[in-house]
Formats: structure tokens, sequence, C-alpha cells
């Protein structure tokens, strides 16, 4: 199976056109043209499904029945029949804010296409890390569009991108997801589309992209990792146009933490040797600080203790240039304790447990200067911890404060690492975990 044709899906809803009606008017071009065709709904399904291309000039023809009814002249690349091997990375800006937009109309169609996509992976998810790192870069994102474009509408999606983050980190990517993604079709789109100079476009193309890596953290969070991906490929792509490497090595990072989380501790190395080099210059301090410790996770998990410490005290020197006052938004992530959590993680990997708790107890130290959901992720890696040394009543505990923290949270993410611990203290038969495995049991759905 193919990747599946968005630009088809979006052009169809955009035009009215049902899949059916779509094929109806295929065949009486073609009938007039005594070449008949007998094309029907399930054809057209396919192609979107499948991205499969039909034969002869077919895909012309859908451009000239597409065309009149979305006002504009259509070409191949605009439906998705390319005959080629061209993904979004092949494409110019106008056709990748194409791409964006379709990805997120179908998303807000919840299609069907979309919930059953499966993750990039080889050469295919590295190439748009590879792009975005390497030229040509848009000398000009000018456009010329139905509507003029001002720095108080970039504003406002900087305002709004917030006021998102802040409800995820409190409830969870499930909840918010849907609403980030009405936005994105309602608000974005025509901004996107619209009239601007260079400047003013740099700077749509950073605020959006920043709405758009939100959409995809939310969907990972929710456990949709393809359509996530996805989001952050995009996000990718905005942030070269907007010419701003410390934002291009962000979203880089959140890639790194969707690998990290998949296990694929390759990519996740690759992933954040490339941001520390395309970004060099400009990178935060606390998003270089991120990204060694995500490659001293890595390299834990592979084994390689020598590059894990490296990178541990590659992070612990980047960590001491951090001014949260100098920092970019999408980096108040990186809170005090954060560093230290990421290195109990690393280390309890290695077996090395005394340093691991000693790490894990300096992480909690600053916890209440964090939001609840670093809070959440900061107990579950002391439970886990404190359970592989066997202080069972004290993990329990600690699993407990864990769940008053996680509470009303809507998290794949959350949920998992509850349902890690969980299974850490299974089988031990005390009263305080037999008490931590029912409450979790019917706070989060974890199976006992």
């Amino acid at each position: 199976m193919g990747e599946p044709n968005i630009l088809l899906d979006s052009l169809l809803a955009e035009a009215g056109i049902s899949h059916a009606g779509l094929a109806v008017r295929i065949n009486a071009v073609t009938a007039t043209a005594r070449r008949p065709t007998r094309y029907d709904h399930t054809a057209v399904a396919r192609w979107i499904r499948d991205r499969a291309i039909p034969r002869g000039d077919v895909p012309e023809i859908i451009c000239e029945i597409i065309g009149p009814r979305v006002g504009r002249a259509l070409v191949l690349s605009d439906i998705g029949m390319v005959r080629r091997g061209a993904d979004s990375s092949d494409l110019e800006l106008p056709q990748a804010v194409e791409q964006a937009v379709a990805l997120w109309r179908g998303d807000l169609g919840n299609k069907v296409f979309l919930a059953g996509a499966s993750m990039i992976e080889g050469p295919a998810a590295i190439a748009p890390v590879f792009e975005w790192e390497n030229p040509p870069h848009e000398m000009d994102v000018s456009r010329r569009g139905p509507r003029p474009v001002h720095l108080d509408d970039v504003q406002a999606l900087r305002n709004t991108r917030r006021r998102y983050e802040q409800m995820y980190r409190r409830v969870g990517g499930v909840p918010v997801r849907p609403r980030i993604v009405a936005f994105l079709n309602s608000s974005v789109t025509p901004l996107l589309k619209g009239s601007h100079d260079d400047r003013v476009g740099r700077e749509l193309f950073r605020a959006a992209g920043g709405l758009v890596a939100l959409a995809g953290i939310c969907a990972y969070d929710s456990d949709r990792q393809a359509l996530s991906q996805r989001y952050l490929f995009h996000a990718l792509r905005m942030a070269k146009a907007s010419s701003n490497l410390a934002f291009g090595g962000y979203v880089v990072a959140l890639l790194a933490n969707q690998a990290m989380a998949r296990a694929r501790y390759r990519y996740v190395i690759q992933y954040s040797e490339t941001a520390l080099r395309g970004a060099r210059g400009h990178l935060s301090p606390a998003l270089a600080t991120d990204l060694h410790t995500l490659q001293a996770k890595a390299y834990a998990r592979l084994g390689d203790r020598a590059s894990c410490h490296a990178h541990m005290r590659s992070s612990e020197a980047t960590a001491s240039r951090i001014r949260h006052a100098d920092e970019p938004p999408e980096t108040e992530y990186v809170q005090p304790g954060l560093l230290e959590c990421q290195h109990a993680e690393a280390l309890r990997r290695l077996g090395d447990l005394m340093a691991t708790q000693e790490y894990a107890e300096e992480a909690l130290r600053s916890a209440d200067d964090c939001h609840l959901r670093g809070q959440a992720h900061r107990l579950a890696t002391l439970a886990l911890v404190l359970a592989e040394r066997g202080e069972l009543d004290r993990a329990a505990a600690t699993a407990q404060t864990m769940l008053d923290r996680a509470e009303g949270m809507e998290s794949e993410r959350i949920a998992e690492r509850i349902g890690s611990v969980a299974t850490a203290l299974r089988p031990f038969d005390t009263r305080s975990v037999r008490d931590f495995l029912a409450r979790a049991r019917h706070q989060s759905s974890v199976p006992l």
C-alpha cells in the first residue's frame, strides 16, 4: 500500500465532488472521446487510499474536472498524481503548503486512510531532516492571495499556540488535538494562502509551524504515531521556509523524542546529531541540553556506556548556560530537574541503580516548579527504580503520588508510564502495592 493521496481527497472535498461523482464525470469525458472507462467510487477510493495513479490521460482529466470547481487551474502535482517517486520534500513551497492543508483537512474529517496510515521508515524518514539542513533554501516566501496577512495575525497564532500548549500540559493531547486541528483548518489555512511579503511570510511560517508541531505532539500523545510524524515533517518544512534554524532544531528534537518512544534508537542519534549540526550557533542552551540527553538515553539502550556518559557530560555543560528568560517559548518544557530525570532513565537502563536513584530524587526536588505532566513523569522514574531496588512501600507511595498528578489527564503517554510502573510492581504482593494497582486499574484502565 502506498502513501495516501491526501491532496486528491482534499480537493474533492473543496470541490464538493464525491468519489462516485468523480468517477461518473471521468466516464462521461472518456465516452465522449470514444475511449470509454468504467470507473466507480471504489476506484477513486483506491486512488486516494493507495496513492494509485489511473492509466492514460485520466489524471489530466481529473485536473480539468476539479479545477473549475475550486476556481484555479490544476496540474498533476496538485492532485498528487505525478508519475515518479516524489514526496513532500521534493515540492516547492506552495505545493508543500497544499500538502499540509490537505493533511489537517483530512484529519478534521477523520479520514479512514489517515487512521490506518503506517509510519514512514528507512531513508524516507530521514529525507525531510536532510532537506531541512541542506540547500536549496527559499530566497523569497512572499505570496499573493485573497486576503492580506499582517504581523498582528502572526502574533495571534503565537498566542494561540501558547494557550493550546498550556492546555495540553494540563489535560493531555487527546482532548486538545481536535481543537488544534480545527484551528488549523479555520484560521491558519486562510493565512497561509493569503498575501504577504517575504518578511511577514517568514514570521508566518514560524508561527504556523509552531501550531503544526503542537498538533504533532498531541497526535503523538494520543498514540497516533504515523499522523504525528506527518505533522512534524510539515512543521519542519515550515521551519525551513521561516529560515529560523533554532525552530527547525526544535522540530527535529520532537522527531527524536518520537523515535525514542518507538525504540528507534539509531534515528534518535541521527536526528539529534543533525539538529546540533544543522542549527549550530542558533540552538538555545535548553534545546541543546535536551538533544544531548536524548542521545545519552539512546546510547544507554544500545548498551554503549561510554557514549552515554559522554552525552551526559555534554548535556550538563550546556545546561549550565540555560537562562530561561532568553529561551524561545517552545523550550519551556526543559525545566529544572528535567536533565536529572533523563539521566536517571539512561542510567537505569545501564543498571546503575544507585546513581539512578540519586538523579531521580534530585529531579523531584525541583518538581514543584514544573507542570503536572512533568511531575508525573519524574515520579514514575523514581517509582521504577525504587521497585527495582526492592523498596516496595516507598515505590508504591511514589506511584500513588504519580496518580495524583496524572488524575484527569487524557494522555496515552502518561497511561504508558502508569502501565510501566504497574508492570514493575505487579509481581510483589504487598498491601501498598495492591492498593496502587487497584487505583491504577480504576484511574487509567491499566490491565492487571
